[in-house]
């Protein structure tokens, strides 16, 4: 990907929102591609159910680069669940790791995820958003799509289809989905699930800060110590972006 596909005005967002308002995910990949052309990547974490939206969109968009942060602390699992799906998929799949390595992080600043929240946030910082970052500006990414959900939490429940977050635009396919809506198109389209979701993990992340739900909890309950419930990457990235955010009622 070379060329940025940037529109020549700002998009009303708006007035994109009340055109998507009663979109299926489809339409809005279809518009995103449309919008946004070769400037359009995905991103996945080859999570719980991430064969849903990589399938949703390469159905669509079949050589839409997808953007993978590998933190370095991943589960086993999810390496080589990422490598099935890369392979039934036929993925454009680029892959990006911290600038500092594991072993330097943590000669550096200790294990951050055992520091509490503040902890937790500088991690996320250094292994998931910078790399993220880093991925947008060399991809010159001008949309990325996104699989979060509103029912996840209550950050995801006030986003809109369409937000821009500092300068690249993020459009929400299935921020209407429910849980049941997801399992309904893995069944239909027989794609595989995470092979620890057998084992009782919903959503799935680092292996320090991950464990399997009990019965009755949320889905991210096993996620970051439960100290939060995002990592950074669905989070406004700057004051202003945030104060935007507040003022529109978000």
């Amino acid at each position: 990907m070379t060329t940025s596909a940037l529109p020549a005005t700002p998009i009303d967002l708006d007035a994109a929102n009340r055109q998507l308002a009663d979109a299926d995910a489809q339409r809005i990949i279809r518009w995103a591609r449309e919008t946004f052309g070769e400037g359009l990547a995905m991103t996945s974490s080859f999570g719980a159910q991430a064969a849903v939206m990589l399938h949703l969109v390469t159905r669509i968009v079949p050589d839409i680069p997808v953007i993978f942060i590998d933190t370095g602390y991943l589960f086993a699992e999810t390496y080589h669940f990422a490598e099935q799906l890369r392979r039934r998929l036929n993925l454009n799949l680029h892959i990006y790791q911290p600038e500092m390595s594991p072993a330097r992080m943590e000669a550096v600043y200790g294990r951050l995820w055992e520091k509490g929240l503040e902890g937790l946030n500088r991690y996320d910082q250094i292994r998931k958003v910078e790399p993220m970052q880093r991925a947008l500006r060399e991809l010159n990414v001008t949309a990325w799509l996104a699989g979060v959900r509103g029912d996840q939490t209550e950050h995801r429940a006030a986003l809109r289809i369409v937000e821009k977050s500092t300068e690249v635009y993020k459009v929400h396919p299935i921020l209407s989905w429910h849980r049941q809506d997801v399992d309904r198109y893995i069944k239909d389209h027989d794609l595989p699930l995470h092979p620890l979701v057998a084992k009782g993990y919903t959503s799935i992340g680092d292996r320090h800060s991950t464990r399997p739900v009990k019965t009755g909890e949320d889905e991210r309950a096993g996620r970051f110590r439960g100290l939060k419930t995002e990592c950074g990457l669905h989070l406004p990235q700057t004051v202003e972006e945030a104060q935007s955010r507040d003022g529109s009622g978000l």
